[in-house]
């Protein structure tokens, strides 16, 4: 028997404890992330301009918050220090969708129809600065549950800079989320922007004379006389083409109201500040669409506006009155 000393204690190695997996690791507190992009309809993360959830302030009352960049391909404009507008309607239209789905049980793959839009906004707080701008936002939302397949909300958002009191833009609109089956009861079956490149588009116009600096983002080609044009988007364009669809979508048709009234706030001196649109019916791919705008009589208050309508086979599909407030000046977007 070999009996064997041991000098000093043997110290066996511990054992590892595994690294966590990525589920594991707590994310700190205060993290921004945008809301889910399938809530807003948009396929691309970069074009969703909410974040974080909702809060319910009361039954029809929510706070939310959201943030624009920096720099953007279309909601851009003077010499890329202000946001554009529409940046507030595409907010808007985000808000209404979002609270939709998050808040009220609208499922996904529901078919939402805009019937009107509006909105107003503080030029000064479209300036853009070295930081993205947050925005703190607030909605109240009207909703009527007139069945299963077909729900319709009303919306009024107050939009607001992150660290300011003042609203930024207030706003709202009314829609209609319709379930798969009943929309295509009502539409049947239609190519869509996957299927359509506009065969025979016609030559656009050249992007100063709509207040655009990129061919893509030009929407009309001139017609057969000044203040008339036709509906012509490039369906490549990333922004108004974000996700398929059956019918010229609704932000195109605002963009089309903003370049068609170009020249004639251009000559005012001034430029829109507010907005207010319907959609009568849809604007289909396959038919030509002319868009009119002519000068408003001036307001008792001394406003000063352009209305543009948008025609197909005779019919209006779309109407918007824009308007800039008296005594408002500086060059046009």
């Amino acid at each position: 028997m070999i009996e064997t000393t041991l000098s000093a204690p043997v110290r066996l190695p511990r054992a590892r404890k595994p690294a966590p997996t990525t589920s594991e690791v707590p994310f700190p507190t205060g993290l921004t992330t945008t809301v889910p992009k399938e809530f807003v309809h948009r396929a691309a993360v970069a074009e969703v301009f909410l974040t974080g959830r909702a809060i319910r302030l009361d039954d029809d009352r929510f706070a939310l918050t959201g943030q624009w960049p920096r720099a953007h391909t279309l909601f851009t404009v003077g010499n890329g220090d202000r946001h554009h507008p529409l940046l507030a309607a595409e907010t808007i239209r985000q808000v209404g969708l979002y609270l939709a789905h998050a808040e009220f049980d609208v499922p996904l793959g529901h078919v939402f129809l805009m019937h009107d839009l509006e909105f107003t906004v503080d030029r000064e707080r479209l300036r853009i600065g070295r930081t993205p701008t947050d925005l703190a936002l607030e909605a109240t939302a009207e909703v009527d549950r007139r069945s299963p397949q077909r729900t319709r909300f009303h919306m009024d958002i107050t939009i607001r800079r992150a660290d300011e009191d003042r609203p930024l833009a207030r706003g709202g609109g009314t829609f209609t989320a319709l379930a798969p089956a009943t929309y295509r009861r009502m539409r049947g079956e239609r190519e869509t922007t996957d299927d359509v490149v506009l065969r025979d588009r016609p030559t656009p116009a050249a992007p100063f004379l709509v207040g655009r600096t990129a061919p893509l983002d030009v929407v009309l080609s001139p017609a057969d006389r000044p203040g008339r044009w036709l509906l012509s988007p490039d369906p490549r364009n990333p922004v108004l083409f974000d996700h398929s669809t059956d019918h010229f979508p609704g932000m195109v048709l605002l963009e089309a109201a903003y370049q068609a009234s170009h020249d004639l706030f251009l000559s005012l001196g001034t430029e829109p500040t507010a907005a207010k649109a319907v959609f009568h019916r849809y604007a289909e791919l396959d038919e030509p669409c002319t868009v009119e705008a002519e000068r408003t009589p001036h307001s008792v208050t001394g406003d000063r506006g352009v209305e543009v309508t948008a025609r197909q086979g005779g019919n209006p599909v779309f109407t918007c009155v824009l308007t800039t407030p008296a005594g408002a000046d500086g060059p046009a977007a």
